[in-house]
């Protein structure tokens, strides 16, 4: 586990830089002619995107504005770039799998639904913690609807591809870390959200110990059939609700760090 908090500055949009900066010219020359980029061509795809998510039954305006800033086909191999903005779960490396758009939308509008948000719909998340990083693309649109994002993956590989995937953007928000996700990561606690891309049998003590009261937890775990359902656990001053909604299918959580 990490004993300090590694981070980055972050933004998704990259500014100009200080040297051009509120420069302009008296006299241009030609009008500047701007080669579509693959940033630039996905802007009406993540458009669209939004839409079937939107028609899907994601409602929340701020789950939207996050999934619709944050450039998916720039997580993903470049052989799939094709593919990033399809609802699909695609190949990251390791064995693993960056979730598909309707997942990670369904699950972080769950985590806006947290008990200490309730009549406060303009109020961002504070502190979440994320278990499982990844390529990096679900704390990126977290940085949209928390204050902070604490992110643990024990697979190194991961965890630096993560680290590439996201500096450019700079999120002095994200916070990622190497190490083993199912004891969490005490030092940020308390946490208002805890968010998991793995299932495990059942939702690990430590991640309990590490919810504020008030907070929520969104992750898979194993089901009565023998496979995933999602739960939502809220921490209240009284104890602990908790409940079962639709199956999924997510990479088993593991301990330690490989």
């Amino acid at each position: 586990m990490a004993s300090q908090r590694p981070g980055f500055p972050v933004r998704l949009t990259p500014t100009a830089s200080a040297a051009t900066r509120g420069r302009t010219s008296a006299v241009p020359a030609k009008p500047i002619v701007v080669q579509a980029a693959p940033s630039m061509a996905s802007e009406a795809i993540r458009a669209r995107m939004v839409q079937r998510l939107a028609a899907q039954g994601i409602s929340d305006p701020r789950v939207r504005r996050a999934m619709s800033a944050v450039e998916r086909h720039r997580f993903v191999d470049s052989a799939l770039v094709n593919q990033a903005y399809e609802d699909t779960s695609l190949p990251i490396g390791l064995g693993q799998t960056i979730s598909k758009p309707s997942v990670v939308a369904r699950m972080i509008e769950l985590l806006l639904g947290a008990p200490a948000l309730v009549n406060k719909p303009a109020d961002k998340l504070g502190r979440v913690l994320e278990i499982g990083t990844g390529c990096g693309y679900q704390a990126a649109v977290l940085s949209h609807v928390a204050s902070e994002v604490y992110s643990i993956e024990r697979l190194r590989g991961l965890h630096e591809r993560a680290r590439a995937n996201l500096r450019p953007f700079r999120l002095a928000t994200v916070h990622l870390l190497l190490g083993d996700g199912m004891v969490g990561f005490a030092k940020g606690a308390p946490y208002a959200g805890i968010i998991a891309a793995a299932g495990g049998e059942a939702v690990p003590d430590t991640w309990l110990a590490q919810l504020a009261v008030g907070g929520r937890i969104v992750a898979p775990t194993q089901s009565a059939t023998g496979g995933q359902a999602l739960v939502v656990i809220d921490k209240t001053a009284r104890g602990v609700d908790r409940r079962v909604l639709e199956a999924v299918h997510f990479v088993p959580l593991k301990s330690g760090i490989a």
